[in-house]
């Protein structure tokens, strides 16, 4: 068990390492320099030379980046170029906004994307599962910055039932959440679909028929707890994808979490701000990975946690 669990966790240290190298490298490509939106193209090139020795953008690439790796091994993220606030008081202030938005979606997409798929396996062929996996289909198909404005024209300015945009009232979360679980609950759809025919014709669902259990109890306590594990791995790889659509669906409704932060810093080019909350999203969608990797393998017996391989 600590040798799988070592492996998982070391194979996680060298993605975050490679996610923040290859972020570090990319942000400093972007066209256009901090120094010019801080001060203007009109300032005085002594002005400018200062700042830019003073925020330490005029080091070689390969020593700031080597900087930037010592500041996060003493757990140091620096301040923001453009505001000057420590970039943890902009990060602690948009996580929870994230989060709430994330795992709302994640309830969207469990709540539609599951019955689904029990309704399409259990009447394969039929105009459910046909409907069903059309709904999959439609929801796969249509990218977050087409659904979002689309459910803003519906929701929010035809019925007025929601919020545009922001976060205030308790509905503001409804059509965001719609906007990023439906993509999801179309994938979870036929997920749930593919495992539960696969289990459909095991033999212990027989023998539950024959000792009297109905159709619905036999799948609800028997075949569709057997068919979780892969849907199970889906839901974590989901939920780390869904704070990278987290990116597109914030900026659509205005909604002050870490994509809409990241959208900010870059339109800015506040490096030390976009590096801090790409690697805020990539380290959580590398340790649910490990999470749903270590919960995998406790719940399947299958797994030998001393397989070195």
């Amino acid at each position: 068990m600590q040798h799988f669990i070592l492996k998982r966790l070391m194979s996680a240290l060298v993605g975050v390492l490679g996610v923040i190298s290859l972020v570090f490298f990319l942000i400093h490509m972007i066209p256009g320099d901090p120094v010019d939106v801080m001060l203007g193209e009109t300032a005085l090139a002594a002005d400018r030379e200062a700042l830019r020795q003073g925020l330490g953008l005029h080091l070689p690439l390969h020593e700031q980046w080597w900087n930037y790796l010592s500041s996060l091994a003493q757990a140091d993220l620096g301040h923001s170029i453009f505001s000057g606030r420590p970039i943890v008081e902009l990060l602690l202030e948009r996580i929870p906004a994230t989060l709430h938005l994330s795992l709302t979606a994640l309830g969207v997409a469990i709540l539609i994307g599951v019955p689904l798929g029990l309704l399409a396996a259990t009447r394969q062929h039929s105009i459910y599962d046909y409907g069903s996996m059309g709904f999959a289909l439609f929801g796969m198909s249509i990218p977050n910055f087409w659904m979002g404005p689309l459910l803003i024209l519906i929701g929010a300015l035809w019925l007025e039932w929601f919020p545009v945009s922001g976060r205030e009232g308790w509905n503001a979360v409804i059509l965001p959440a719609l906007t990023l679980g439906t993509a999801m609950a179309a994938i979870l759809a036929r997920m749930v679909r593919s495992s539960l025919l696969e289990i459909l014709d095991e033999d212990f669902l027989r023998t539950a028929h024959a000792k009297g259990l109905s159709p619905f109890q036999a799948i609800l306590t028997h075949a569709f707890p057997n068919a979780l594990l892969p849907v199970l791995t889906l839901v974590g790889l989901q939920l780390g994808g869904l704070l990278g659509g987290a990116v597109i669906t914030e900026t659509v409704f205005a909604w002050p979490g870490l994509g809409l932060l990241m959208i900010e810093a870059i339109q800015q080019r506040d490096y030390q701000v976009v590096q801090a909350a790409v690697l805020c999203i990539s380290i959580t969608y590398i340790f649910v990975n490990l999470f749903t990797d270590l919960l995998y393998a406790w719940l399947d017996p299958r797994i030998d946690w001393q397989d070195p391989s």
